[in-house]
């Protein structure tokens, strides 16, 4: 498609790409293995692509990927009002972060909702993730709010929630913003302690896959915002205030 508008002499080509394929493929974790987020930012850029508009990517890094700028949008906005909207208290909620690296990402939503943080230790035996301990603010009749930036398998995420439940925990909640939910995924969700899962449509959910505890949240104001702010030459930044 970018090939095809550069050679109609488009003076301008922006690729929106709500969910940015292969990003957890970002560096080589193991030798003789690719780099698929950066030759997917090279393929990109060599068909004629002049800026890339993205959300939530899974490592920030991947914007250095690209030789165009990056609009890095971020759905905690939207999350966040959602839960806001629902009546929740700070004094109610603990965020939770499913496990070390996704610390960063769980303090924005400490900021936001001004509430406390709590980690779940997640640790590996051989081939199996196990959740160990949790680590950090208050959990017990606490209405918890597990964020990851994507749901692939759920397996990490339901099982930082059992682990979140055994603490303590009242009512639980995961909120990501791609759902891609592959694999044994939704038996995972169906099983999981949890009272809803919140996405958002970067990904489409087909209908043999939701359920009544999924509930998707459209990003579609958020992207128009920021494509009519960058075809006006209007700062994008503002969006994140």
């Amino acid at each position: 498609m970018i090939d095809s508008f550069k050679r109609a002499s488009a003076e301008r080509i922006t690729a929106v790409i709500p969910y940015f394929g292969y990003a957890r493929q970002d560096r080589k974790d193991e030798g003789r293995v690719p780099i698929t987020a950066k030759l997917v930012a090279n393929m990109i850029t060599r068909a004629g692509a002049d800026r890339v508009l993205a959300m939530d990517l899974h490592a920030p890094q991947i914007q250095g990927f690209f030789d165009i700028p990056v609009d890095h949008l971020f759905a905690a906005q939207v999350l966040d009002g959602h839960f806001k909207n629902m009546g929740l208290k700070p004094d109610e909620i603990t965020i939770v972060s499913p496990d070390e690296g996704s610390i960063k990402r769980a303090l924005s939503h400490v900021r936001d909702l001004q509430a406390p943080l709590a980690i779940v230790d997640k640790r590996r035996f051989g081939t199996e993730t196990k959740q160990a301990h949790l680590i950090g603010g208050p959990i017990v009749g606490k209405t918890a709010l597990i964020f990851d930036d994507m749901i692939s398998t759920a397996s990490s995420i339901c099982g930082a929630a059992h682990r979140v439940k055994e603490a303590g925990a009242g009512k639980i909640y995961l909120a990501a913003t791609h759902g891609l939910l592959v694999g044994d995924a939704i038996k995972r969700i169906e099983e999981a302690p949890v009272e809803g899962v919140l996405i958002t449509d970067t990904i489409p959910l087909p209908p043999e896959k939701k359920l009544g505890k999924i509930q998707v949240l459209s990003v579609a104001p958020l992207l128009g915002e920021a494509i009519k702010r960058i075809h006006r030459n209007e700062s994008v930044s503002r969006l994140f205030n």
